[in-house]
């Protein structure tokens, strides 16, 4: 039984990996999750200098998920090479790096420095807003799609997926813009934009007043648009999206994924990762599948 894929070139051992931002740069899960397993760890983002975040409270609970307005606080890129890396390295699975910025100099200066590190794949975060046109999210505009992701790929020295935001009214209109830049992959969905009122303080739960939503109640929103985006382009898609169990990861993998990624749902039990694989081991030995690349795209 083969659980292998090839995604944009890079083999991985199996099609789980984990979603950026929900399961730091694997140490805080290292103690519950044999990072080996996996087959990748995708980082939280991470840009030039260090980010300190939105002000608090950033996180809540909604129905069937959760809304987080973090605002992509991380250490910078000079700890995360000196102490993340090295930490990754220690196991038997690919690094993908998810890079965030402000610019696109700030996008350049990481995937510059990450150009001699020993990691598989760069996964560009353009939910950024894009300071430089008013701040507006990189990834809402096809033509701003296009031109950064052609920006990076002249600098990067590692395959490329651009990560798409569904806040658009055609996700495959940014899928092809994409892949017109020279993007390797495509990773989707980052989250959608909710808000949520305490009607006790009669006050914002967030600080941010708006902020990312994911979780369970995303799931059809999230296949729906990876189906999308997968039949409007010819490069991999990685499917995300309110995954818990295994029969979810399939959903993204019939639809036309060839890797998945699980997010919300590591803050609830860190070893969801591992359960979503064995479970897809589990699919495959009751249905007679011997290679799970039969099964990706096989909705049409």
């Amino acid at each position: 039984m083969n659980l292998a894929v090839n995604f944009a070139g890079v083999s991985m051992k199996n099609p789980v990996t984990t979603a950026s931002g929900t399961f730091g740069s694997g140490a805080e899960y290292g103690e519950y999750v044999d990072l080996s397993r996996l087959g990748a760890v995708t980082t939280k983002g991470v840009a030039n200098v260090p980010w300190s975040g939105n002000p608090t409270p950033r996180v809540c609970e909604t129905y069937g998920g959760m809304l987080n307005a973090i605002g992509l606080q991380n250490p910078g890129i000079d700890v995360f090479i000196e102490r993340d890396i090295p930490f990754l390295q220690k196991y038997d699975t690919n690094i993908i790096v998810n890079v965030c910025g402000k610019t696109p100099e700030e996008y350049i200066e990481v995937v510059r420095r990450l150009a001699d590190q020993p990691v598989s794949m760069l996964e560009i975060n353009i939910s950024c807003p894009n300071v430089k046109a008013g701040g507006i999210a990189f990834g809402q505009d096809p033509k701003q799609v296009e031109k950064i992701t052609a920006a990076i790929k002249a600098e990067a020295k590692q395959p490329v997926i651009m990560k798409l935001s569904p806040n658009v009214t055609d996700i495959t209109e940014t899928a092809k813009a994409a892949e017109a830049g020279g993007a390797d992959a495509i990773s989707l969905i980052n989250t959608l934009t909710g808000m949520k009122i305490d009607i006790h303080r009669r006050s914002f739960a967030l600080a941010n007043k708006t902020g990312g939503m994911s979780g369970p109640a995303v799931k059809p929103v999230a296949v729906r648009m990876v189906y999308q985006a997968a039949h409007a382009v010819t490069i991999p898609v990685l499917g995300m999206g309110g995954i818990r169990t295994a029969e979810d990861a399939l959903e993204f993998i019939m639809a036309g994924a060839t890797m998945v990624a699980v997010g919300t749902a590591n803050f609830h039990e860190p070893t969801t990762t591992v359960q979503v694989i064995e479970g897809i081991e589990r699919f495959m030995q009751e249905n007679d599948v011997k290679d799970i690349n039969e099964l990706i795209g096989c909705v049409q």
